[in-house]
């Protein structure tokens, strides 16, 4: 059978749907693709500038050693992502999950909310590395996190952001985004851990009353692979193939589609 047709068939036939997806899922709204080193100088040129990486740059060090950069990091992604519009590809998910028994449940290593901004209700979403639409204290000194709704970044020519900083409402500390960044120590995972929780019961059930579970992974790449090592566990646990969407890594999948997310989605989508 054509991969394709196979992935429809698997799309059509299943009442529960497992939605993996990493960065390449937000290349066709229009988010920068980080993919090596000159994909993130591209889309910031004052990291070329300091010569710095983004392992480098996705750093919690530099909220206490230059937090002015920091934020002019985290700022501009913030607002970047608050006005991105997810692609059509949300849209089809979404409106196939709703026709499933189970529904849908979503695991991501995005930190953008372009799954929630699409409709998909924050109950059915696991984000392994957190969210930049919360912040904790860079202490985490009460374990509590907040919205960043509100919270405004100006970032000057210089790739500076501009005072006043986020605090931390309850120590006055510097506030920071609740993502998992490298080499990070102080990451609360209180709300991914809630957030795993409410996927592990999911997935209990399915298993339980034995649903037909199809799995579809879009844009993971092999440089941090939680999402694509998720994704094959679950598989395997349940039996059943993967639909693996990347344009450049699509390998290691049962039915491997090397294309683009929407690409795919628009022809194995009913």
């Amino acid at each position: 059978m054509d991969v394709l047709e196979n992935a429809k068939q698997l799309l059509t036939e299943c009442d529960a749907l497992f939605i993996t997806a990493g960065a390449g899922m937000g290349v066709d709204s229009g988010l920068p693709d980080f993919r090596g080193v000159e994909g993130f100088w591209n889309a910031y040129p004052k990291a070329k500038e300091l010569g710095l990486r983004f392992e480098e740059m996705a750093n919690p060090e530099w909220f206490e050693s230059d937090p002015h950069l920091a934020w002019a990091f985290y700022g501009h992604r913030l607002h970047l992502y608050r006005d991105t519009e997810p692609h059509e590809g949300f849209n089809k998910l979404l409106e196939l999950s709703n026709t499933k028994k189970y529904g849908a449940h979503i695991f991501t290593s995005n930190v953008d909310g372009q799954f929630q901004k699409a409709g998909f209700k924050e109950a059915n979403i696991m984000e392994c590395h957190g969210s930049i639409h919360h912040l904790q204290c860079i202490d985490n000194c009460q374990g509590k996190l907040w919205s960043s709704e509100g919270t405004d970044i100006s970032i000057n020519e210089d790739f500076q952001a501009e005072d006043p900083l986020p605090n931390c409402p309850h120590c006055g500390a510097m506030a920071r985004p609740n993502i998992l960044m490298f080499g990070d120590f102080g990451w609360n995972y209180s709300r991914t851990d809630t957030q795993r929780a409410k996927l592990t019961a999911w997935m209990d059930r399915l298993e339980n009353e034995g649903a037909k579970l199809a799995i579809v992974e879009m844009g993971a790449g092999t440089a941090v692979p939680t999402v694509r090592n998720t994704s094959e566990q679950i598989a395997s646990r349940f039996n059943v193939p993967l639909i693996r969407i990347n344009p450049r890594e699509s390998f290691g999948a049962e039915v491997p589609l090397a294309m683009g997310a929407v690409e795919a989605l628009e022809q194995i989508i009913p």
